[in-house]
């Protein structure tokens, strides 16, 4: 068992800190072993509407506690937790290699940059004025329109279909939102919504506004696809959007007007804002009235928190990859479909 014990943190060590080929990583995992396994898992975890992260969770806390008290006992303390921080790292070492094998690997694939028609001289102010000014006359348009429930099966085929442009296999199992006591979290965090890469179900913030769900769900189905970069999953559940019913391609243009804009100088920030119509405000505020009434202390924990979990998974960026994602919208060529172009 020591032998064993050992084997799993020198192959979680390596697995970290060793880099592997993307293109391998692309073939064999991303559109090999994953698209496989995941339908499978999901289907699996959506047995119960209750997040399956939850329940491990406690189940670990409790085995946790369980398992020091009674090595405390019989041993001593300082035995005890010498003994346990050993268990800890095997047990870090069991968790990071099923992180990687259900859903992690996807963070190493090929970059979209690198599969698309991609050119970086596209990114420049004029360029995302261009791309704000026909956010703000989409969302300006489809505003009146934007007030149906979100039909979810238009927004999953949305995705599919985007997926099949990409030539890749449509997700198989889409997960619906999942209750979870991460939600409480989730309210003081400003957090949106999150993808769980232990058992592939998704939890989503329930006081999300109908300007607010559709984009941030097919955001979370992106991952659930294989699209573990932030940016890249924005950039997907743009496209999703926009291919889906008027609420979604609402909520597509007024993610991607908030994503661009944040980008740009004050004064273009202005004049851009002047020219949304009032009930677009009117969202615009509810969002930001939503957001405030997170707690900042919490917020910043929770940013900080993620920021070192993306860099840890080889994003650069940290946090700031969330708006990575004006790059591709600015710098990837589509067809007159709205289909990126392949190289």
């Amino acid at each position: 068992m020591r032998g064993v014990r050992v084997a799993l943190i020198v192959l979680a060590v390596a697995a970290a800190v060793l880099p592997l080929p993307a293109a391998w990583v692309e073939r064999a995992y991303s559109r090999g072993v994953y698209p496989r396994i995941q339908p499978i898992i999901s289907s699996v975890s959506a047995l119960t509407s209750v997040a399956l992260l939850d329940v491990a969770f406690a189940i670990v806390l409790v085995a946790a506690v369980v398992v020091v008290v009674r090595r405390s006992r019989a041993s001593g303390v300082r035995a005890a937790l010498v003994r346990t921080l050993v268990t800890a790292a095997v047990g870090a070492a069991i968790v990071y290699l099923w992180f990687l094998l259900f859903w992690g690997f996807n963070y190493r694939r090929v970059p979209l940059e690198q599969k698309l028609v991609y050119d970086a001289s596209r990114i420049t102010r004029d360029q995302g004025v261009q791309l704000a000014r026909s956010a703000v006359d989409r969302v300006n348009a489809l505003k009146a329109t934007s007030e149906a429930s979100l039909d979810d099966a238009a927004l999953l085929g949305a995705l599919r279909s985007v997926q099949g442009s990409l030539r890749e296999a449509p997700l198989a199992g889409a997960p619906q939102p999942k209750r979870s006591l991460l939600t409480l979290y989730f309210r003081a965090a400003a957090i949106d919504g999150m993808t769980d890469p232990f058992f592939l179900e998704i939890i989503v913030n329930p006081e999300l506004l109908p300007s607010e769900r559709p984009f941030v769900l097919a955001h979370e189905w992106a991952h659930i696809a294989g699209y573990a970069d932030e940016s890249e999953a924005n950039f997907i559940a743009w496209l999703t959007c926009l291919r889906a019913s008027s609420a979604a391609q609402y909520s597509g243009w007024l993610a991607a007007y908030q994503h661009i804009s944040s980008g740009l100088p004050l004064a273009d920030r202005r004049v851009l804002a002047a020219a949304l119509s009032p009930p677009v405000r009117a969202d615009l505020a509810a969002e930001r009235e939503r957001f405030s009434r997170s707690n900042p202390a919490v917020r910043a924990a929770a940013q900080g928190a993620y920021d070192t979990y993306l860099r840890a998974n080889r994003i650069e960026e940290g946090i700031a990859n969330y708006n990575a994602v004006v790059r591709l919208m600015l710098g990837v060529s589509l067809d007159d479909q709205g289909n990126p172009r392949l190289r």
